[in-house]
């Protein structure tokens, strides 16, 4: 039975049932010395419980994407060779098949010292003949903290929902990428700090592990980011920092971007490197950012997205924050938001270009306020102006 299947989920709900009335009909029933009598009932609580605990934490799991897979929670799984028609670099990167069509690395990043895992799916149009010498634009997703690589997928119902707008037009054909966002095991805000390199790892090693391995664009407008929650403080910050990896970002319902002084305790790094401090410094970074948040989350406010709007300067482009009337931090929000966010992003990004002819980098595309107004849902707020 799959860890994170249905069957199994309604299987704990109903044990947990069981062992509920079991214990009321059989609590004054137990017969036997008085020891027997209370080692007896003490068992029947502890079975109510186990039960109701193990259905929490299943639910968490598949809600999260903690664990994918009874061999993954055990830690039993083994790396198989996947082919991924990957470019000829002479690097031997070894690729799980795991679940929604993703394949799984599991690499050690050389610029940061930290060995990791991220996730990687091709659209259909990579294995197509027609495409065969095409590269492709990139989009990395960060999750929140603490999450994984598969809340994306459990969560956030990707690749499918992303599929079907690379079939409709409405996103470029792109190749996903979700890596940890905390390697080392130390949440650092995607910041450097000491050993902790886990901005190094996102913004060199594995973009440099999918440009050996895929067909991609070695170009900042091919390669953008989406993150929610701890992500959707990354993406910007990444972007901002790495102007030259990252040339998009889209923070949905983001942490404070002033930083969080129990996470990053050096208070230097966290004065320079926080969002806020790094777009008031991007004077030549040519990147895109969008941020959205709702009014009712309490760990996002549109206070916070209005301050990184405010504090970024030219050449950035941010149009207004979107701020939802309704929603809060959680998956329903943020795939709420997906037909706004990702065909804002697709805008941003090259087209998937044949190798021989890729362009030099151009300038990345400014959307108006006014055409992103026209993707907005009925219950966003978002005004007619960008920021320069």
């Amino acid at each position: 039975m799959s860890l994170t299947g249905t069957a199994f989920f309604y299987t704990l709900i109903i044990a947990t049932l069981v062992a509920m009335a079991g214990t009321l009909v059989l609590w004054g029933r137990v017969q036997g010395p008085q020891w027997l009598r209370w080692v007896s009932r003490v068992a029947m609580i502890a079975a109510c419980q186990l039960t109701a605990i193990s259905v929490v934490a299943v639910w968490i799991n598949n809600a999260n994407g903690l664990y994918t897979s009874w061999a993954d929670l055990f830690g039993e799984q083994q790396p198989i060779s996947v082919p991924v028609a990957a470019a000829d670099n002479g690097m031997n990167i070894q690729f799980a098949a795991d679940r929604a069509g993703f394949q799984r690395a599991h690499f050690f990043g050389k610029a940061s010292k930290l060995t990791g895992e991220a996730l990687v799916w091709v659209p259909p149009q990579y294995n197509e003949p027609q495409y065969a010498h095409y590269d492709f634009p990139v989009i990395t997703l960060l999750s929140g903290y603490p999450g994984s690589p598969w809340s994306w997928i459990g969560g956030g119902d990707v690749p499918n929902s992303l599929s079907g707008m690379m079939a409709n037009g409405t996103l470029q054909p792109s190749i996903l990428v979700i890596p940890e966002i905390s390697p080392s095991g130390t949440n650092t805000d995607c910041t450097d700090v000491g050993v902790n390199k886990n901005a190094t790892w996102l913004a060199k090693d594995v973009p440099s592990m999918i440009k050996n391995q895929f067909r991609v664009m070695n170009n900042p407008h091919a390669w953008g980011l989406v993150g929610y929650s701890t992500g959707g403080y990354c993406a910007p910050k990444l972007a901002l920092e790495y102007p030259t990896v990252y040339g998009s970002a889209v923070g949905l319902s983001p942490d404070d971007f002033r930083g969080d002084p129990t996470i990053v305790k050096d208070k230097k790094i966290l004065a320079a490197e926080n969002p806020l401090a790094l777009a008031k410094k991007a004077t030549s970074a040519d990147v895109s950012i969008l941020i959205a948040t709702t009014k009712s989350d309490r760990f996002s406010t549109p206070a916070n997205a209005q301050a990184l709007y405010h504090a970024i300067k030219w050449p950035v482009q941010m149009p207004e924050p979107i701020v939802l009337n309704d929603g809060g931090h959680n998956w329903n929000t943020w795939k709420s938001l997906y037909p706004v966010v990702f065909p804002w992003l697709s805008q941003q990004l090259m087209a998937p270009q044949p190798v021989a002819t890729t362009p030099s980098p151009s300038p990345s595309t400014v959307v108006k306020a006014d055409a992103v107004s026209k993707l907005v849902t009925t219950n966003a707020v978002l005004t007619g102006r960008s920021r320069g």
